[in-house]
């Protein structure tokens, strides 16, 4: 009895491999186009969702006034920085501020505070508005005094952000008056 029960589990063993090898060679033709990944990757599959798009979006702003901040302590308008998280007409407005900056003879010290938040977002372009305080931001001459004695504020900054393949770039960029909006 014990020789047939091992009979019967070989056999079916034996037409489970059978039938597993006739299904795994239906699936495919014999040629195929598929290669290898380099030596070191995986493959993935990534679901994009809106929240992702907007959240790298909003990074990308943050990380252009980063690029600013470091930018403007020396009013330099070709700083190579600039142009990693900002482009066209956001781009042309930091370089201006600095070439700006630079005819008066000024720097701007200390760190602006953000709060954006996204008004439109999509796959490819995101809209965002903030309130930007730049109180703890300001101009100093080249003798390190205070430009003059006008405090920084609020300013209201509305950007659009756009997806130039795989990365986020400030694409417009519009920074209203002190005191054009409220924290």
């Amino acid at each position: 009895m014990v020789k047939a029960w091992r009979r019967a589990n070989l056999l079916l063993a034996g037409v489970s491999s059978v039938i597993t090898g006739l299904l795994l060679a239906g699936c495919t033709d014999g040629s195929s186009d598929a290669r290898a990944l380099p030596k070191g990757t995986t493959e993935t599959t990534v679901s994009r969702t809106p929240d992702a798009e907007r959240a790298e979006a909003l990074d990308a702003y943050r990380a252009m006034w980063d690029d600013l901040v470091v930018a403007a302590r020396t009013s330099d308008a070709e700083h190579p920085q600039l142009d990693d998280h900002a482009n066209e007409g956001a781009l042309e407005l930091l370089r201006h501020m600095m070439r700006e900056n630079k005819k008066q003879g000024v720097v701007t010290k200390g760190q602006p505070k953000f709060a954006p938040v996204v008004t439109e977002g999509g796959a490819t372009k995101v809209v965002i508005q903030d309130c930007a305080d730049g109180s703890h931001w300001l101009q100093y001459t080249e003798d390190g005094s205070l430009n003059n004695d006008v405090p920084g504020g609020h300013h209201r900054v509305d950007a659009t952000v756009g997806k130039h393949k795989d990365r986020w770039l400030v694409e417009s960029l519009y920074i209203d008056e002190v005191g054009t909006c409220l924290e």
